[in-house]
């Protein structure tokens, strides 16, 4: 197929998107392998006067929960101190339309300090004895930093693949 002189190398990207809804466990499959196979995402606060300030961080994950380090001092600390809702965007890199795959979390934040009991089972998740080595630091010191754990209420999942196999390229997860 052409068209202005150029092949369509995707002809199923053209005409209307599909609205066919994933059932939950492929759709939860697809956010799983996502956030496995990605470590970088955008962190979005909103500052005091209003205006969002985005962030991108190195996240690990465990089920639906994004989480990394930060400094307490930091910009988006403070503000998720002041204000605990947040948005975090993941994203796959991105060739073209065919390629487009991400999501969009929209749910609150939490900060565990080192020594909070709760802190231990994410940090058992987070590979900080890499980042050790690269800055000289010894492998039986781990860190203490606090870890900002994001628990979202919604996640906009989007995979333009899916309009291959007749499935909306956005869909919707809610905790269930």
């Amino acid at each position: 197929m052409r068209r202005f002189g150029m092949p369509i190398t995707n002809p199923w990207l053209s005409g209307p998107a599909p609205t066919a809804v994933l059932s939950r466990d492929v759709l939860e499959e697809r956010i799983l392998n996502l956030f496995s196979t990605q470590n970088t995402a955008v962190v979005a606060t909103v500052n005091t006067d209003g205006s969002p300030t985005a962030t991108p961080v190195r996240y690990s994950s465990q089920g639906f929960e994004v989480f990394y380090t930060s400094w307490n001092a930091s910009v988006k600390s403070r503000n998720l101190r002041r204000d605990p809702r947040v948005s975090v965007g993941i994203v796959a890199p991105l060739v073209g339309q065919a390629s487009s795959r991400g999501a969009q979390l929209f749910g609150t934040a939490r900060t565990l300090e080192r020594d909070d009991p709760e802190a231990d089972a994410y940090w058992e998740g987070v590979r900080w004895q890499a980042d050790h080595v690269e800055r000289g630091r010894p492998l039986h010191e781990p860190p203490d930093d606090p870890l900002t754990v994001v628990t979202p209420h919604r996640i906009v999942y989007t995979e333009h693949w899916l309009r291959r196999s007749g499935f909306a390229p956005r869909q919707t997860w809610v905790p269930g």
